[in-house]
């Protein structure tokens, strides 16, 4: 990297971090009667002061590690090596908070108003989409500890057809509309809740998530990272700023020989074979690109009028909307004990008709951001239909900078790695040979 790259890079960091250590006392907790009953805590505790900085000190710091390791020294053992620390310090010890994947809600829910973020939580969030325009996805290959747990039971993966992943990909996309929906309408936190790795980390949890993080696991032996390629909301993020990324994991450090061992290797199949340079028929490939393009807006509008047709089962989410049904049927004597959100209100202001009106508006706003989730849902399906009839010219068997997650299991496959890093030129022009007979 440039040094002025390194020197603005750092500059920011050093900004956010200083907004990080500002920003811890802002808001004391108000003072409260001796006697008053405190709910016990079921999360980890925030951190502040130096804590908060040690965190934010780690992150920065296995992300530059991870970014160098991949992408310049080219080195999996220290990759490796960086997994199982951050797997270690954000999984085990931090509990698994604060965690950039689930920085989506709280983003979410602030720029819609209803909170100060903290600086801290801007930085995990801000922090690996600033290195992925940057190497790419070495977040994912290194520091996420959700991938990490995934990535060591990945021992006998297989590959999947390409159509297929990019079917079932699409869960990650109407996940991180959901969850910004949720959030935004103040419904809730959704990837924290059904966080399905948190449980390990914290050794407690609900049983059904555990549950489902041990079916991940298990899939996940067969099936590399499962999480990370078809669920993963943040993923969806750093798909996007990965694919302009200014450096990336390449394959290998001088010319391809084809041999494609680095194709075998790849547990997530990211990686994309030279074009065919037979001829094609593009005029047949200009019609379906041409319908393709029309279909676009249709799809569009159709997944908007769907979802909005369908926003009312997204009410149930809402903690305002639930609350105003069920004092709405106890006042009609359809329920002849409370619950403690309706106690509670019966105790404070006790006024129906602001509840149902605050009611009648939160059912709006889900609606509304209803019709937006379906709107971009319909777009992504038609991008994705048009990404998979659009021809990309390729020399050489390249990895696909969105899906590769720069775990740098393709180097030590690569006989031109392996030449550079050994100087065993010889071996290589005997394989070089080899491979251009076939």
């Amino acid at each position: 990297m440039r040094p002025t790259s390194w020197l603005l890079t750092a500059i920011a960091v050093a900004t956010l971090a200083a907004m990080a250590w500002g920003s811890v006392e802002r808001f004391p907790p108000p003072e409260l009667p001796a006697d008053h009953p405190l709910p016990q805590p079921t999360t980890p505790a925030p951190r502040g002061g130096d804590l908060a900085l040690l965190d934010v000190a780690v992150l920065l710091a296995t992300l530059a590690l991870a970014s160098v390791f991949a992408v310049v020294l080219r080195n999996r053992k220290l990759m490796l090596a960086t997994m199982l620390f951050s797997l270690a310090y954000f999984g085990f010890y931090r509990r698994g908070c604060v965690c950039p994947i689930g920085a989506i809600g709280n983003v979410s829910w602030a720029l819609a108003g209803g909170y100060v973020l903290p600086a801290v939580v801007l930085v995990f969030f801000l922090a690996p989409l600033a290195t992925a325009l940057i190497t790419g996805r070495t977040f994912c290959a290194s520091v996420c500890p959700l991938g990490a747990m995934q990535d060591v039971v990945a021992l006998k993966p297989v590959k999947v057809p390409f159509w297929l992943e990019q079917i079932l990909g699409l869960m990650a996309y109407l996940y991180l509309a959901l969850a910004v929906l949720l959030a935004w309408t103040g419904s809730g936190f959704a990837i924290c809740q059904y966080d399905p790795f948190v449980s390990f980390f914290r050794l407690s949890g609900a049983w059904n998530m555990l549950a489902i993080g041990v079916a991940l696991l298990a899939i996940g032996v067969f099936f590399a990272r499962p999480y990370c390629r078809l669920f993963c909301p943040y993923g969806v993020l750093l798909r996007l700023l990965s694919r302009v990324s200014w450096k990336r994991v390449r394959i290998t450090p001088a010319e391809c020989i084809r041999c494609r061992l680095c194709e075998d290797a790849c547990p997530y199949g990211a990686i994309r074979p030279p074009t065919d340079t037979r001829p094609t028929d593009r005029r047949r490939g200009k019609l379906i690109l041409a319908c393709l393009l029309a279909l676009a807006p249709v799809l569009t509008a159709a997944g908007a009028l769907g979802a909005r047709r369908l926003s009312g089962v997204l009410w149930q989410a809402n903690p305002t909307v639930r609350l105003a049904q069920r004092v709405a049927a106890e006042r009609a004597g359809e329920f002849s004990d409370t619950t403690k959100a309706s106690e509670a209100f019966y105790r404070s202001s006790g006024n129906f008709e602001a509840l149902m009106a605050q009611a009648r508006q939160k059912q709006v706003d889900l609606a509304d951001g209803a019709t937006w989730l379906g709107a971009f849902m319909g777009l992504v399906i038609a991008l994705k239909l048009i990404g998979l009839h659009t021809r990309r010219r390729r020399q050489d068997f390249e990895a696909d900078p969105a899906a590769c997650l720069a775990c740098g299991r393709c180097y030590n496959y690569c006989p031109v790695h392996r030449a550079h890093r050994t100087g065993d030129f010889a071996t290589l022009e005997k394989l070089k040979a080899a491979t251009s007979k076939t």
